[in-house]
C-alpha cells in the first residue's frame, strides 16, 4: 500500500504546528508504522527539534522540491525508530522564487513523494507558516490536510482562509485531497475562553475537529531544546500522552474514512 500523506498546515505561526508534527509522527512510530517527515519550513524548526543539526543537512527539502533529489537518498533517521526526516535549510526560502517560473509549479513535491514503492506508512510533512507556493506544493502531494488550531479568540478567523485554500486545490490540482481533521492546540481547560473555542468549533466543524486535545504543557515547550520529542524526553507527560491519544486517533480515523470532506 502507498504511504499516506499528511500536510500539517496552518498559516498562523506559533500553533503548535511543528510540535504537532514531530510528536505526531514520532507517536506513529512507536506504534511500528514506518513514517517519514518533509520538512518543508525554511526555519528548519522540525529538523532541530529531531536533533538534525545544520552540519548534516547536506542535502534537504530544497533539492527534494527542485527534482534534484529522491527522498530515499536523502531521509536521515532520527534517534526514533521507524522515524525519518527529510530536514530543511534556509535554500528552502527562496525556492517560492524559482519554483515561480515553473509551468508546474505546484506539482514538484507531488512528484517526488508519490513513489510507487515508497517504504513508508505515513509522510508527514510539516508546512511553513503561510499559504504560499511551498505549502501549495504539500496540498497537491497530499491526501489529506491536519490542521493545529490554537484555542484562541480568533482562531476561526483564521482557519477560513486555509479551508478555501484546500477547497481551491481540490477544484484546480488535486481533486483527493481531504481534510485529515482538527486537533485544538495549545487547550487549558481551566481557560473559559479555551472552553469556548472547543463548543464554537465542534458546532461548527462537527466531526472534523478531533475528540484529543493537545494540552498546554511545559514539557512540549522543554522537548525541543534536548533535540527530541516529547514522548522520548518525559514520557508521563500530559503532552506525551496527548500526541499517543491523537495518533491512535488518526489511526482508527483513517480504518474509517478517507478523509472527510470541507
Amino acid at each position: 500500500m502507498k504511504a499516506r500523506i499528511i500536510s500539517i498546515a496552518n498559516q498562523k505561526g506559533g500553533v503548535g504546528k511543528t510540535t504537532t508534527a514531530i510528536n505526531l509522527g514520532a507517536a506513529l512510530a512507536m506504534r511500528g508504522h514506518r513514517v517519514l517527515l518533509v520538512d518543508l519550513d525554511p526555519q528548519g524548526n522540525a529538523s532541530t527539534g529531531l536533533g538534525v543539526s545544520k552540519s548534516v543537512r547536506g542535502q534537504s527539502t530544497y533539492d527534494l522540491i527542485l527534482g534534484e533529489a529522491s527522498p530515499l537518498d536523502i531521509a536521515l533517521e532520527t534517534s526514533v525508530e521507524h522515524l525519518w526526516i527529510i530536514p530543511a535549510t534556509m535554500d528552502l526560502s527562496s525556492a517560492d522564487t524559482e519554483l515561480m517560473n515553473s509551468a508546474r509549479r505546484v506539482m514538484h513535491l507531488r512528484k517526488a513523494l508519490r513513489l510507487r514503492d515508497a517504504p513508508y506508512d505515513y509522510i508527514l510533512v510539516d508546512c511553513p507558516p503561510s499559504l504560499n507556493l511551498l505549502t501549495l506544493n504539500a496540498f497537491v502531494a497530499s491526501d489529506t490536510v491536519l490542521v493545529p488550531l490554537q484555542a484562541e479568540f480568533f482562531a476561526l478567523e483564521g482557519l477560513s482562509q486555509l479551508l478555501l485554500t484546500v477547497r481551491e486545490v481540490r477544484s484546480t490540482a488535486n481533486a483527493d485531497l481531504r481534510l485529515e481533521g482538527i486537533v485544538l492546540t495549545m487547550f487549558d481547560r481551566r481557560n473559559n475562553l479555551c472552553l469556548q473555542v472547543e463548543e464554537d468549533a465542534r458546532q461548527n466543524l462537527g466531526d472534523l475537529v478531533f475528540e484529543t486535545k493537545i494540552p498546554r504543557n511545559v514539557r512540549l515547550s522543554e522537548a525541543p531544546s534536548y533535540a527530541m520529542p516529547v514522548l522520548n524526553y518525559d514520557p508521563t507527560s500530559r503532552g506525551a500522552i496527548a500526541y499517543r491519544s491523537l495518533a491512535s486517533e488518526l489511526i482508527n480515523k483513517n480504518q474509517m474514512v478517507e478523509g472527510l470532506d470541507v
